[in-house]
């Protein structure tokens, strides 16, 4: 893998900070996840406070899944931005549209975006998976505050 295939995953497409709540919320929480257990034990804990057990448990199900499906069958190694940067790169903004796409019931569409990150065979369970994380996700960022996320004015775009 060179330097140049990492650098296209990781091109800043948009913040943090201009994109809703429950957008910014679910990158973070895929760089969680991908940071390692400390970072899933935080994931785990934002959708036991949101949903409770059992509940809880089977929305996290569903958002590991993803992740480990996505990350098992992924053409190349998914590139994302630290935990804390406020940059979006272009594999995390895929991510968010496959999930966005799936849980506004567009299926067929997630399943071509889901094609950007992983192998075709897989396509249709991602887009099942996402559009069920996506919901999660969106009832999520009204109980969960993201301290280095602002939203600010959209004409004002700061990139570092």
């Amino acid at each position: 893998m060179s330097a140049d295939t990492h650098a296209r995953g990781g091109a800043t497409v948009a913040v943090l900070p201009s994109l809703d709540a429950w957008e910014a919320g679910l990158v973070v929480n895929l760089r969680r996840w991908c940071s390692g257990p400390e970072g899933q034990k935080q994931v785990w804990g934002d959708y036991a406070r949101t949903f409770g057990d059992p509940l809880g448990r089977r929305e996290m199900r569903a958002f590991e899944t993803l992740m480990t499906t996505v990350i098992e069958y992924a053409h190349r190694p998914l590139v994302r931005h630290g935990v804390n940067c406020t940059c979006v790169g272009s594999d995390e903004s895929v991510f968010l549209h496959l999930v966005r796409t799936a849980s506004e019931g567009h299926l067929a569409d997630a399943a071509l975006i889901a094609t950007l990150l992983a192998g075709p065979a897989q396509a249709e369970n991602i887009a099942l998976l996402a559009g069920q994380v996506g919901q999660g996700a969106r009832q999520i960022a009204p109980q969960k505050t993201y301290g280095h996320i602002t939203r600010r004015d959209t004409n004002v775009v700061r990139l570092h």
